[in-house]
């Protein structure tokens, strides 16, 4: 069996936080994750976005953490060495008939605390926005929003814990939980763990770890978003983030920036049974061509380079449910964790680290690392220290991605750092290799060669996402 203090089911975005925030102590803490990375689930599938903190009902425990998160993300960007840009975000009102919802969302942003709201008229956000729609009547615009890359936070998340010395346990999935003498046993696909806290962080399976142990029983739904994710060549065809005005199912389809260029649509909200139903359908798609349309004029839709889906973990309650139960003491939820839920995540670290420094009597340690240097991007340097480098490190001239313009020094710093890279995903979150206009058609099999390489396989066992997604089932030319 093994032991710790605290353990951590989920390596998304909001248990890395609480990984990293609890790092901070002297305590045994352990992450278990049934994938073989991080960001594998609800926390790589979505737009990036730091909201500005207006959306969620004034007092709620969403609005509190957006505004909390929005306002520490900067600093953390820095420490963590990740892009981080408060490009602004634009509501759009088109028509007089729905200002007074927009006047509404305005009071609700000032209620939550958000600095700087104000609302333009059509003339002022088409200066700020040349390629909105025509038919645009107003908008709400929010200086402190901005854009963040999902994959870059989760795993600097990680990686910074783990070097303050939390365990990541990968391919672990913890198939049952049963309260044990002063803490829990968790039965899993690798051994059976024990913890006298534990914090599930479990995404859309978090309301099954909770009614293993809660007579309260929540229910968590698989809300489906479908995105579009176009080219850098058109990056610049907003600079802002621009959002319809929130209805039932959130806030609607976006359009935006990400962090690294490119034009992000979506998402759609598409309530599903299958908790594992990240396919993107007909449907999902024509819903985000059709909308994001509604708001911004002349998409550059030809330049549409992938689509893809991501769950949602909606709770029948509408708000996050983050806190110690009632009836099973020693057990943090971290539950219904959806947007805001990335801007939300370094203030649901704080909090759930907070819990349990009070309950535990936690001490700080004295030699904790709170920075953490990203991987190195050599197109950032001058010619002569880009120069130098290549000199030193012949691998960061070896150019393996052409799309992106990564190295293969880039990738084998991505497999050879804190909870390296073991796949080509894991390559492609790290460093971009693959998420560029040929979505990895050129640059696969050179990625799988310094894989194979690198973690001493054959080349048949490298994989695309972990598990049995293997890339090469056999050969053509077999030797008889």
């Amino acid at each position: 069996m093994y032991k710790y203090d605290v353990i951590i089911i989920g390596g998304g975005v909001s248990g890395a936080a609480a990984a990293r925030e609890l790092s901070r102590y002297k305590v045994n803490v352990c992450v278990l994750e049934k994938e073989e990375d991080v960001c594998c689930k609800t926390s790589k599938a979505n737009s990036g976005i730091v909201h500005a903190g207006y959306d969620a009902p004034t007092g709620s425990l969403k609005a509190k953490m957006n505004l909390r998160g929005n306002e520490l993300m900067e600093s953390l960007a820095e420490e963590l060495d990740i892009p981080f840009i408060r490009n602004g975000s634009l509501v759009v009102c088109r028509s007089k008939e729905d200002m007074p919802r927009l006047e509404a969302l305005c009071e609700r942003g000032v209620s939550n605390g958000v600095k700087g709201l104000r609302i333009l008229s059509r003339e002022e956000a088409l200066q700020r926005e040349p390629n909105l729609s025509e038919e645009i009547y107003a908008a709400l615009y929010a200086p402190t929003g901005g854009i963040v890359c999902p994959f870059e936070l989760n795993i600097a998340l990680a990686e910074n814990a783990n070097v303050n010395g939390v365990e990541f346990h990968f391919c672990t999935e913890v198939t049952g939980i049963t309260k044990q003498g002063k803490g829990y046993r968790l039965v899993t696909s690798r051994g059976v763990y024990f913890a006298e806290y534990v914090v599930n962080a479990a995404g859309v399976y978090a309301d099954l770890f909770h009614n293993m142990v809660s007579e309260q029983k929540i229910h968590i739904t698989a809300r489906r978003g479908d995105y579009c994710l176009l080219d850098k060549s058109a990056g610049n065809h907003v600079r802002s983030t621009i959002f319809t005005l929130p209805g039932k199912f959130g806030k609607g389809i976006l359009v935006a920036p990400t962090a690294h260029g490119n034009l992000i649509l979506g998402p759609t909200a598409i309530d599903v049974q299958d908790k594992e139903g990240t396919n993107t359908t007909r449907e999902g798609l024509d819903q985000v061509l059709l909308k994001a349309g509604l708001n911004v004029k002349k998409l550059p839709m030809r330049q549409v380079i992938t689509s893809f889906a991501g769950l949602r973990a909606h709770e029948d309650g509408d708000e996050f449910i983050i806190g110690e139960l009632e009836d099973a003491p020693g057990f943090i939820d971290c539950a219904g964790i959806e947007s805001p839920g990335l801007t939300g995540c370094p203030a649901i670290g704080e909090r759930i680290a907070g819990i349990l420094r009070e309950r535990m009597g936690l001490c700080e340690k004295e030699d904790f690392v709170s920075t953490r240097k990203g991987i190195l991007k050599p197109e950032t340097l001058s010619r002569e220290a880009r120069a130098a480098l290549i000199r030193k490190k012949p691998a960061y001239g070896n150019i393996i991605c052409r799309c992106e313009m990564i190295t293969e020094g880039e990738i084998l710093d991505a497999i050879r750092r804190p909870l390296g890279a073991k796949s080509l995903d894991g390559v492609k979150r790290r460093t971009r290799a693959g998420m560029g206009r040929c979505q990895s058609g050129f640059c696969s099999p050179r990625t799988m060669e310094i894989l194979a390489r690198e973690w001493r396989m054959d080349i048949r066992e490298v994989t695309k996402s972990g598990g049995a997604s293997y890339l090469i089932a056999g050969t053509n030319k077999d030797v008889f």
